[in-house]
């Protein structure tokens, strides 16, 4: 599929582009581009990030991942080909991210398709709230400074729910 891609617009499958997209699509959840930066470094890869961010929107040109955006400041990347789409809780308060997939939705997103005429290629639903723990906490309903999706900031959260 990747391969086809940079056929199609005359670009070459270069080892950093097959090293970029095999870190890929060992992923299992959302993650950040400099985050992958960091990873591909820290096992001896010699890659500069803007190799992957030129690969990532490569990637994403091809149908392979997603890029998902929570608020303005962060971006996130999520690998789509072959797999399940997820849609997101996210805490405006502390910023927890949770996956979930419900088959209600994606009917759903069907129905209001159809009803409109409208081939769905894709989709994204983000619901922001107050996560229980936030409202235990009497949390405000702002940012409080971390990365949306992170327990830590410029870690991505370990609380996701499949």
């Amino acid at each position: 599929m990747f391969r086809r891609y940079l056929h199609g617009e005359k670009l070459k499958f270069t080892p950093e582009r097959a090293m970029i997209l095999d870190a890929v699509l060992r992923k299992n959840t959302l993650f950040e581009a400099e985050q992958l930066a960091i990873d591909l470094r820290q096992l001896g890869h010699r890659v500069s990030r803007a190799t992957v961010y030129r690969t990532l929107a490569h990637l994403q040109d091809a149908g392979i991942l997603k890029q998902v955006f929570f608020d303005n400041k962060q971006s996130y990347y999520e690998t789509i080909a072959g797999r399940q789409a997820y849609d997101y809780l996210i805490c405006v308060d502390s910023g927890q991210v949770i996956e979930f997939s419900s088959e209600k939705l994606r009917r759903l997103c069907e129905e209001i398709c159809a009803e409109h005429g409208f081939e769905p290629l894709s989709h994204q639903f983000h619901i922001f709230g107050m996560s229980p723990q936030s409202r235990a906490r009497g949390g405000k309903g702002g940012i409080s400074g971390k990365d949306v999706g992170s327990d830590k900031p410029g870690k991505p959260s370990s609380s996701t729910s499949r």
